[in-house]
């Protein structure tokens, strides 16, 4: 009986023995939503990829539009200033004015923009100045003399008839030296004959022209009071001026 009961507790203890170990080495059983371990989980769908951005359609350049044609232009004639030609309303052209009918003198840049110019005439070398007379040094004893200083001799008689006014205007062609012989102006280089009003030059000339007659070329010896009186830029001294008197108007 005795041997019954220890094979009985050994037994019992056995088997709690077993039962522990068992407990111990035995899988947990999988929880119910757990997956089998012998078959995987299957991997995570990946995210699907943004969709790609459709690229525009490239906008093919408009093409340019036509340049327009430029209409053709009119063409103009050429206006040429030429001082050996004045344009009408001027006279006596030289040393770069013109000196204008009625009085008053423009400058070549002047004239050229009245008369709408787009160029000046290539002048041609002037031709040389008349020699100067052997008396230019001082009036000769035939010289007549008028009570203002003025002397003058005739060279070639007019043919008569009126003398011009202190306002007239006058065609003459004439040379001008100073005493030492130094021609300093003439129309008989120019090849042009000067047209002025007699109030507008100097005394002497005023004075002077009235005493001649048209076809008359005279000497005149004007004293410097009588001419430009020491003035800048002019010819000094006493002046000495052939002239002939082509037409009075």
């Amino acid at each position: 009986m005795r041997h019954v009961q220890r094979l009985a507790l050994l037994a019992g203890s056995f088997g709690a023995t077993l039962i522990v170990g068992c407990s111990q080495n035995k899988p947990a059983a999988p929880a119910a939503n757990a997956p089998s371990p012998a078959v995987p989980a299957a991997p995570a769908a990946p995210a699907p990829a943004p969709a790609a951005a459709t690229p525009a359609a490239p906008t093919t350049p408009a093409a340019p539009a036509a340049a327009p044609t430029p209409a053709p232009t009119a063409s103009k004639s050429e206006v040429v200033f030429d001082p050996m030609n004045p344009p009408a309303g001027w006279v006596n052209c030289h040393r770069n004015h013109c000196h204008k009918i009625g009085g008053g003198v423009g400058s070549y840049q002047q004239v050229m923009q009245e008369m709408g110019a787009t160029r000046m005439a290539d002048q041609p070398a002037a031709p040389p100045m008349p020699a100067a007379p052997a008396d230019v040094a001082a009036p000769p004893s035939d010289a007549v003399r008028t009570p203002s200083g003025l002397a003058s001799k005739v060279l070639t008689p007019g043919g008569g008839g009126a003398h011009p006014g202190p306002t007239s205007m006058v065609t003459v062609h004439y040379t001008g030296w100073t005493t030492d012989g130094k021609a300093f102006d003439s129309s008989v280089s120019r090849g042009r004959p000067a047209t002025f009003p007699l109030n507008r030059v100097i005394a002497g000339w005023t004075e002077g022209v009235q005493l001649m007659t048209v076809g008359e070329e005279r000497r005149f010896w004007i004293p410097e009071n009588l001419a430009y009186q020491g003035r800048p830029g002019k010819p000094q001294g006493m002046l000495v001026f052939d002239v002939e008197l082509i037409s009075i108007q």
